[in-house]
């Protein structure tokens, strides 16, 4: 699997240095201030993962022995769920009251627990250990319109842009200078297009919210009721887009492609440019080794200088009757120490304060795997995600149909924009 919405939970499937600061003598005081919870760090809870038992059995049984070793009285049971299913799997066990105490979730399905008072506010109940997590990784368990924090962050992804410097040659591009703002990603998309007589297309992925809020657009009103993409700024990129595909720069088959699919195209080299991880290397070293030995890497193109996190968090249910354990271990697996330990496991990032200022994100070994992995950890630093945390997989589909007909020339961007505006806050209010 691919970085994607979810691609921090799909990059641990294929393939988290600051000191547990829970209180000492077996207590668990997981905050100051209003609404903090205290109490002794005792009893059974259950803890639940997304698709990760397959691959992490040892990380994670190791890490529940060390958290029960640490506070005797606890007891920790650990279940995994598949992929598939997983956000309905969430919505029936909270409404049947089964949830389990300590949820892995992605902020979108945060957003509907928080709005139902299931989601523990932890601004209120572990305000102290915010100051342990890169700001823009907690702030992206906030819910538009409310107060407060539903989740620790705990492991980020990003990427880089992978681009073929044979193919730019050919078209009579500078292979050392690949695109660095959207303007010249779209001359260049055209050039490549004109040059290979619309054999050779620059990226085989129609945009996504993602795209228009890197482009610099507005993407939700500032109350959170509503959603702005079809601003001005939304309707310049999705113009400049149906510039592409009308000359062939955008792959005929990217209004189906999926990113496994979108990630072939570029390993036969019909696709110039592509968006990826460090996991994508070895894989174009064993199935390209003609495409590996000419692969470019690029920083992700965007107008606000940030690139886009991805975020994975842990949820604490605010009705479990193990408040002080259930904080203090979904604290204990996303602290600095477990991440880093993590990380090193797979292709992934900490959200901890300091981690990302480790050897191990800052010093190359003269590997392409190194750069990627130095590359990425600067751009979380400051990174956001643009995705909005009210914007769910339904709304995702609106999107992603209203563009196909501004692609194939049915509507004009504005009206597809429009439309699809329409359709997500018509979802939201439902919601």
């Amino acid at each position: 699997m691919r970085i994607s919405r979810r691609a921090v939970a799909a990059a641990a499937v294929v393939a988290a240095v600051l000191p547990l600061s829970a209180c000492g003598g077996g207590t668990g005081d997981s905050s100051g201030g209003s609404g903090k919870v205290e109490g002794k760090v005792q009893g059974r809870i259950t803890f639940q993962t997304w698709n990760l038992q397959a691959n992490f059995k040892p990380y994670f049984t190791g890490l529940i022995a060390d958290f029960e070793k640490k506070y005797p009285g606890a007891e920790v049971k650990w279940v995994d769920r598949p992929a598939e299913g997983y956000a309905d799997k969430i919505s029936a066990d909270a409404a049947g009251g089964t949830l389990p105490d300590v949820v892995n979730v992605s902020p979108d399905l945060v957003a509907p627990l928080a709005k139902a008072g299931i989601a523990l506010d932890l601004d209120k109940a572990a305000s102290k250990y915010r100051k342990e997590y890169l700001p823009g990784a907690w702030q992206s368990h906030r819910i538009p319109g409310m107060e407060g924090t539903y989740a620790f962050p705990w492991y980020l992804n990003t990427g880089p842009l992978f681009y073929n410097k044979t193919l730019f040659k050919e078209a009579g591009l500078d292979p050392e200078k690949p695109p660095t703002t959207y303007d010249e990603l779209f001359d260049s998309g055209l050039k490549l297009a004109g040059q290979s007589k619309g054999k050779v297309a620059t990226l085989a992925n129609v945009p996504t919210i993602e795209d228009f809020g890197r482009y610099g657009g507005q993407l939700m009103n500032k109350d959170g009721t509503g959603f702005a993409f079809n601003d001005a700024k939304g309707i310049e990129l999705l113009t400049r887009y149906k510039e592409l595909c009308d000359a062939k720069a955008l792959d005929p088959q990217a209004l189906t492609a999926t990113p496994e699919s979108s990630g072939h195209k570029f390993l036969t080299g019909s696709v110039a440019m592509n968006p990826g991880s460090a996991l994508d290397l070895e894989n174009f070293k064993k199935q390209a080794p003609s495409l590996y030995k000419n692969i470019g890497i690029t920083d992700q193109i965007s107008s606000t200088g940030k690139a886009n996190m991805y975020v994975m968090g842990v949820m604490v249910n605010a009705q479990t009757k193990q408040k002080p354990a259930a904080v203090a271990f979904a604290h204990y697996v996303t602290d600095a120490t477990r991440q880093m330990e993590f990380a090193k496991q797979v292709a992934i990032f900490p959200s901890t304060a300091g981690s990302l200022d480790d050897p191990y994100f800052t010093e190359e070994d003269g590997t392409d795997v190194t750069r990627v992995r130095v590359a990425a950890a600067k751009s979380l630093k400051t990174a956001v995600n643009y995705t909005p945390v009210l914007f769910s997989d339904q709304m995702k589909t609106e999107l992603r149909n209203q563009v196909a007909k501004a692609l194939q020339g049915k509507q004009s961007p504005k009206e597809t924009l429009d439309n699809a505006v329409k359709a997500c806050d018509r979802l939201l209010q439902q919601s």
